[in-house]
């Protein structure tokens, strides 16, 4: 399955970088994440509820960071495995400067086998991108809420 995705972050480019890798801004966003590490500089591994109508697991994610262009570019690399099946794909994300925003622009591939095959199929071509958007807000949200909590000095 394609994936195609554009979000807006309503941050400067440098900002989005430092944080979009972030591991505990990346747990926070991730809908029903019970672990999100960084094992070795570039790989993390996560361990998330899925739930998809009566479809129940434990997804166990590896996210490894293959390509970087520091500030503009990079490569991730994705395969998880759960009860209901397995998940395999890539990304390639890129960001630009947009008057003072920052414009995401996903290109993925992912591959889901088995009982979730069915369901991410649905879920793709039926509205993947609110899914998206809600992840990039969640992502923006916690990054507005890290650099309100350093200018407070609580950080």
């Amino acid at each position: 399955m394609k994936i195609e995705y554009q979000y807006t972050f309503s941050l400067p480019r440098k900002m989005v970088w430092k944080y979009i890798k972030d591991e505990k801004v990346l747990m926070k966003a991730i809908p029903n994440c019970r672990t999100f590490l960084q094992n070795t500089n570039g790989t993390y591994q996560a361990e998330i509820d899925i739930k998809i109508g009566p479809l129940k697991d434990v997804l166990t994610l590896e996210v490894t960071l293959d390509k970087e262009q520091p500030s503009s570019y990079y490569h991730l690399l994705l395969k998880g495995k759960g009860n209901l099946g397995e998940i395999s794909g890539n990304a390639h994300l890129f960001l630009n400067d947009q008057s003072g925003s920052t414009l995401l622009d996903i290109q993925a591939e992912v591959n889901v086998t088995g009982t979730l095959s069915g369901a991410a199929e649905r879920i793709i071509s039926g509205g993947a991108n609110k899914g998206i958007e809600n992840f990039f807000q969640s992502v923006e949200k916690e990054i507005k809420k890290n650099l309100y909590l350093m200018r407070k000095g609580r950080k």
